[in-house]
């Protein structure tokens, strides 16, 4: 089965894109079936061949005016104003001039058919869409805000509110308008992150530069970057050198200079500097495009809340309108009004009762919280691993590549006899020059001198060896003293140093703590996380050491993976939320086993494969911002729901009082949904620094 996407262009009603989304769920021959709100887009599997006509077949039936386009079709350019809008003041117009004879001329025979005439003719022109749709779902038996509000206008005609009536079609009309602009404005902010990938490259070829699209370029053609353009494709640079903008990529915040020989990741911006590439990637397997794929792959993924309110959005409708149906029949029967009254306020409840402040904001801002953390340099593959990044108090780490560079440094050196500490470092460092392994090199970025030996040979198994003034000097392991080690040595990373087979001195070397490592844990206490555990297969010397220095509440040393994985395991059971940070190939098992697995970098396939969210700097610096960016985007939500919840249960208290008119039902409704919507769009255009 291939997967599909499809763009369904003029969809901003949450209700019906949950119905189309179930509706093609139950369509025999797709699979996965996930539509995003956010972006528009309906992912899913199928071996089918007309898949484009059937799902569009599928959404003339629940809701008129959606377009279906492919993914990689061009988007339609709409320009003008919207027939829409034109109706909408046209029934204003109306309603104003029946309102002013209902205030004027109340009395007068005249004016009330005048009335009736005007207001019909308003209600007609703001509302035909809505009314359309509502009888259309009564005869299909779909409750939806289509019908409630047909109901709602027809029931005012019939007891005699003529204006309100139409009041009630204009204000809901324009706020549906208002609605449209305020998610239409969200979705611009979060086609913003498109932008770091350019959709052209610049190739040269025969000494002609020719700008082509940049999927048809081949890997291995030379591109021209000119300045301040974005990089198209992953590339080396050939010729030239510049400063790269990253922070759309890495949420780095200052230029990295690059030049001749260095790698440039395309969707970073060039700096002054004209620059010359051959392309190691593909288009699609480019990083900008890479980064793209993860977010947009994450609104696919539902977080716990997302799927809660889809749910509750399911049961809301019927609940209520059965409640409305309560309102307008118990009461009179008791004696308590008459059945006029009590349907009028059946009335304002059914008008405020939709969900669509919740169906759309909750969505909404899943995906602007994950669209913000990609901007800070974090990818969250899915809206349950940000409920995590927002709940965890609990944080395990690997500690080589994750807290430690991945680079050996020199902490310490012993001498031996009448050696002294810098003698013992010039020593190795003259023995080790020739050689390529790690150990050598971080050897000789410590020596002072470079000391001239003879006869270098390198011996399997055992190190490297040299003539100086008449001596045979070693440098290597335990085997050069016969795995007769020193207590002292014992558990050291250590490198020995002999001459004519006497120890002279030995040099312990340690994989260096990362710069930013310190002030990101420090910033993981200040945020409320209680544990951070260092879990590592290196030995306890080394651990506890990076332990201390990092200012960690655990270390767990010299485990295995299964080892690594017993330990987490544990510690989910009295966390809220558990993440581990690690390199994502060799901690796969515990990544997936934790509530939200970090790995560092997007330079591996299988890093991103394991991890539930990716560190796109391959540093820490971005995981305490990722933190407040989870936890603002579910205050956010909490805050949606409890506000568009409190004041419709405000406005149906106030109704059943008889306290409150259809129109004030109405702001309940679209009102509460436009300032939701606005509301949750500030997480995308206010992202939180890094740093």
């Amino acid at each position: 089965m291939e997967q599909r996407i499809y763009v369904l262009e003029n969809l901003n009603c949450a209700h019906c894109a949950g119905k189309i989304e179930r509706a093609v769920a139950e369509t025999e021959g797709y699979d996965d079936v996930s539509f995003t709100f956010a972006t528009k887009q309906l992912r899913f599997y199928s071996d089918k061949e007309n898949t484009l006509a059937e799902i569009q077949q599928i959404c003339d039936s629940i809701e008129d005016g959606v377009t279906v386009r492919a993914l990689t079709d061009k988007k339609p350019q709409k320009r003008g104003i919207k027939p829409d809008v034109v109706l909408l003041i046209a029934a204003a117009v109306f309603g104003a001039a029946a309102l002013a004879l209902h205030l004027i001329f109340h009395d007068a025979v005249w004016a009330h058919y005048t009335v009736l005439g005007l207001s019909l003719v308003s209600a007609g022109l703001a509302g035909w869409k809505v009314f359309y749709k509502g009888v259309r779902n009564l005869f299909k038996l779909r409750i939806d805000e289509n019908l409630l509000m047909t109901i709602a206008v027809i029931a005012a005609f019939i007891l005699g509110e003529y204006v309100e009536a139409a009041m009630v079609a204009v204000l809901f009309s324009l706020g549906e308008i208002i609605e449209d602009v305020a998610v239409n404005a969200s979705r611009r902010d979060i086609e913003k992150l498109s932008k770091i990938r350019p959709d052209t490259a610049t190739v040269l070829s025969h000494g002609k530069e020719t700008e082509v699209a940049a999927e048809s370029v081949a890997v291995g053609s030379t591109l021209i970057v000119k300045p301040h353009e974005r990089v198209p494709l992953d590339g080396v640079i050939l010729e030239g050198s510049s400063q790269l903008d990253l922070s759309a990529l890495t949420g780095e915040s200052l230029p990295v200079e690059k030049s001749e020989g260095d790698e440039a990741l395309s969707g970073a911006i060039n700096g002054e500097g004209l620059l010359k590439l051959r392309t190691t990637k593909a288009f699609g397997d480019s990083t900008a495009a890479r980064i793209l794929r993860l977010v947009e792959d994450a609104a696919a993924q539902k977080g716990n809340r997302e799927r809660l309110i889809s749910r509750f959005a399911a049961v809301y409708t019927p609940v209520v309108v059965g409640l409305a149906i309560l309102i307008a029949v118990l009461p009179p029967l008791f004696g308590l009004g008459s059945f006029s009254d009590w349907i009028y306020k059946a009335l304002c409840v059914l008008v405020a009762s939709c969900p669509c402040a919740i169906v759309i904001s909750v969505p909404l801002a899943y995906f602007a919280g994950i669209g913000a953390a990609s901007r800070v340099g974090v990818l969250v593959k899915g809206g349950k691993y940000l409920e995590a990044l927002a709940e965890a108090d609990a944080f395990g780490f690997d500690k080589t590549g994750t807290l430690t560079t991945g680079r050996l440094e020199v902490t310490e050196v012993f001498a031996e006899d009448d050696y002294n500490e810098q003698q013992v470092l010039d020593l190795a460092a003259a023995c080790e020059k020739h050689s390529a392994h790690p150990i050598a090199r971080a050897i000789c970025s410590r020596a002072a001198n470079s000391l001239e030996m003879t006869d270098y040979r390198e011996i399997a198994g055992r190190g490297t060896s040299a003539e100086y003034r008449g001596q045979r000097i070693e440098v290597g392991g335990a085997r050069l003293l016969d795995g007769k080690i020193p207590d002292k040595y014992k558990n050291l990373s250590t490198v020995f140093v002999t001459a004519d087979g006497r120890l002279v001195g030995a040099i312990v070397l340690r994989d260096a703590v990362r710069p930013e490592a310190k002030e990101v844990v420090a910033r993981l206490k200040d945020l409320g996380v209680k544990r951070n555990i260092l879990l590592t297969g290196d030995s306890s010397r080394n651990a506890l050491e990076v332990a201390r220095e990092l200012g960690l509440d655990d270390c767990r040393a010299e485990l295995l993976p299964e080892n690594k994985l017993r330990v987490v395991n544990e510690t989910k059971k009295s966390a809220k939320a558990m993440c581990f940070v690690g390199d994502g190939i060799n901690d796969a098992p515990v990544l997936s086993a934790s509530d939200c697995g970090i790995a560092m970098g997007l330079g591996s396939e299988a890093a991103i494969e394991a991890a539930d969210a990716v560190l796109s700097a391959g540093n820490l610096s971005a995981l305490p911002a990722a933190i407040k960016l989870a936890r603002k985007a579910m205050n956010t939500i909490r805050v949606d729901i409890s506000f568009a919840l409190a004041v419709k249960a405000a406005v149906i208290i106030l109704a059943c009082l008889g306290l409150s008119t259809m129109w004030m039902s109405v702001v309940a409704d679209t009102g509460v949904c436009v300032l939701c919507v606005l509301y949750t769009a500030r997480l995308l255009r206010k992202p939180v620094k890094s740093k």
